[in-house]
């Protein structure tokens, strides 16, 4: 059905802006849920980032299936995070663009239009005040011919009026009356005209026009029919990945292990230590007169009669006994002393030491690329020598003899690594002998082990600190050292790896101290964020420098540095 009726061209011009201002109300709503997925699949990529940030950087809860498992969800998170922004992408081209350029459109022909409707009104109102014109002259020429007629009559028989009077009267009437005529022709043609134009402008124009705004209504409702559907496709075209992030959280949950995770506590805090043994009985009446015969029997426990039996009265405890009663409490349970040397780790426990020793022959023993540099500086030399014109060979002996002391410094250092961890297994295998060795021979407390793991011959001093190899500190004095970090030593091999990571941005290193990275480049950790948002980095190159610690992603070793927290 078209358009009508006729007279309503008002109310059709004021239906078509509204259904514009409700395609445009539409797609404004577009634009604010396309904002709303955009900003919270940017928070919820924030969010995940720092959390992994968090998980990543801290090398003992790495270890963890449940940390493992929530950076397992982390990582499903940041792809629905994804699929949030593709939603939002699909809505801004397919339903958003869409609808700002279709309203783009549909004002401009509105617009062609109305000036159409507007223009064929005009030119009817044009002919109607043509054909008004004339008729209105035609009314006027009427009354005069008829005004002249009765002067003509009156006159004619008037018997006093003159011939010229009547005369001149006669004529005026005649020419009034030919005015007349000529009016009424006019007036017929404009009218003939005017209807022509009238039955053009509502047979044809009128509803050619109307027909023309329906036809563009229509299409906007289809319009918004079809953006409606993209609107819920861009839905639902995410639904099978955003199903299986949601399966990956699941099997992330399912991977959680208790037992597992009590395990790693368990070996992570395990120090080796023995639980400590039964104090000895001190008999100090010995020395009494007894009035008694010497069969009296004697007070003493029996257990205890048996101790004292294998030391003498007034001998001290075990002093490697974690529960030795000395002056300086062992580290164990009072202050941790200083590490004499970070690298045979004889500060930690017996246990987490020989951990800690097995890691370092786990490294292979010369690095490939130590390796594949003096490979590359012999095949120089021999270029050199068959091509003298090339180089000088002797120019490279000082980097070959440099190359070569690097290798005798790591194969040294490796054997001294496995010197430290025969040394501690045997401890570890000989400890109950000596222990049972001390509590036998309080009398002659030579060779006695201090509280240190070192010895002492000074039998003498019952309740001073026995003298270390290492040269602490004597009784009395302060000791500075006590107050350091025990991290702190002094070492010019390069820092050991404890993880790498990846560059989420470039950066470009302005400052002094900083390392230049391009985005996606993987780097070495060599020292993690100490809470002022920098890590210390190292490239494949061997260049150090620190890095933001949000512009990568970290990935720390399982059994780098700082992996097991000591007791």
């Amino acid at each position: 059905t078209c358009w009508g009726p006729f007279d309503q061209f008002d109310n059709l011009d004021k239906h078509t802006q509204w259904g514009i201002d409700f395609l445009e109300r539409y797609a404004k709503f577009v634009k604010e849920r396309l904002d709303i997925e955009q900003n919270y699949a940017k928070q919820l990529r924030k969010e995940a980032c720092l959390r992994r940030a968090s998980i990543t950087t801290c090398s003992h809860a790495c270890r963890f299936t449940s940390c493992l498992s929530f950076y397992s969800v982390l990582n499903e998170l940041n792809d629905y995070a994804g699929q949030r922004e593709v939603v939002a992408e699909e809505m801004a081209h397919k339903v958003y663009g869409e609808l700002m350029r279709y309203s783009q459109d549909i004002k401009a022909e509105r617009k062609h239009h109305l000036q159409e409707g507007r223009k064929a009104q005009q030119h009817l109102d044009q002919c109607w005040k043509q054909m008004d014109n004339s008729k209105r002259k035609f009314e006027r020429e009427c009354k005069e011919a008829e005004k002249s007629q009765i002067t003509y009559d009156r006159l004619d028989n008037d018997i006093n009026a003159t011939k010229s009077e009547v005369e001149k009267a006669k004529a005026q009437f005649y020419l009034r009356t030919h005015m007349a005529d000529e009016s009424k022709n006019e007036y017929a043609a404009q009218l003939q005209n005017f209807n022509a134009e009238q039955w053009k402008h509502f047979n044809n124009a009128v509803p050619h026009i109307f027909k023309n705004l329906q036809d563009m209504d229509d299409r906007r409702t289809v319009k918004l029919g079809e953006t409606y559907r993209s609107f819920a496709e861009a839905e639902r075209r995410v639904i099978p990945i955003v199903s299986k992030c949601l399966e990956g959280m699941v099997s992330a949950a399912k991977a959680v292990d208790m037992r597992r995770d009590s395990a790693i506590v368990v070996e992570s805090f395990k120090s080796g230590f023995e639980p400590p043994g039964d104090f000895p009985f001190e008999d100090f009446s010995q020395n009494l007169s007894r009035s008694g015969s010497d069969g009296t029997i004697s007070n003493t426990p029996k257990g205890d009669r048996e101790r004292d039996r294998d030391g003498a009265p007034g001998s001290r405890p075990d002093p490697k006994h974690p529960m030795s009663r000395t002056k300086n409490k062992l580290w164990l349970f009072g202050k941790k002393p200083k590490a004499p040397s970070l690298e045979d780790f004889s500060h930690l426990p017996p246990e987490q030491r020989r951990k800690r020793l097995q890691f370092g022959l786990t490294i292979p023993s010369i690095p490939v690329h130590v390796c594949s540099f003096r490979d590359a500086l012999n095949k120089m030399k021999d270029v050199y020598e068959k091509n003298p014109q090339m180089g000088d060979p002797s120019s490279l002996q000082p980097k070959i003899s440099e190359t070569i002391c690097n290798m005798e410094k790591l194969r040294s250092e490796i054997h001294k690594n496995e010197t430290w961890l025969s040394e501690v297994e045997g401890k570890q295998s000989t400890r109950g002998d000596r222990r049972h060795s001390a509590d036998n021979h309080h009398h002659t407390p030579q060779g006695r082990e201090s509280p240190e793991g070192s010895y002492t011959d000074d039998t003498s001093q019952e309740h001073h600190t026995p003298q270390l190899r290492t040269s602490p500190p004597k009784p009395g004095q302060p000791n500075p050292e006590l107050h350091e970090f025990d991290d702190e030593f002094d070492d010019d091999d390069p820092l050991p790896v404890l993880g790498h990571c990846k560059a989420l941005y470039s950066f470009d290193g302005q400052n002094e101290g900083t390392l230049v990275m391009a985005e996606d480049e993987v780097l070495y950790i060599i020292e993690e964020d100490k809470g002022d948002g920098w890590t210390r980095a190292r490239k494949q190159g061997g260049e150090e420098g620190y890095v933001p610690t949000s512009y990568v992603e970290i990935t720390m070793e399982r059994n780098s540095k700082g992996a097991v927290t000591y007791i």
